[in-house]
């Protein structure tokens, strides 16, 4: 599936700074829901909102403030898709 570009490029970026020994799993994980998100959404690309709700979803509760830290350093505004949603 294509992804927006700047989309894709701020992934890349996000990805890099993964330790490493979690780094192949979350990439793979969060584009395969990503791509489900956008075609849930009935689009033929992966936007930032798509990328987003794959990371709320997918990344365990131990790793919810580094994921929420490193969304914020590379430009994801996580804010704007109504995240993070009520945990109750």
């Amino acid at each position: 599936m294509i992804w927006e570009a700047r989309t894709k490029e701020k992934f890349e970026l996000l990805i890099s700074k993964i330790p490493v020994f979690h780094r192949r799993i979350t990439e793979s994980v969060v584009t395969q829901q990503a791509q489900n998100n956008a075609l849930l959404r009935k689009s033929s690309q992966v936007e930032e909102q798509d990328v987003v709700a794959a990371f709320f979803s997918d990344v365990p509760s131990p790793f919810y403030s580094m994921m929420v830290r490193l969304l914020e350093q590379n430009g994801f505004n996580y804010k704007k898709y109504g995240f993070p949603k009520n945990q109750g």
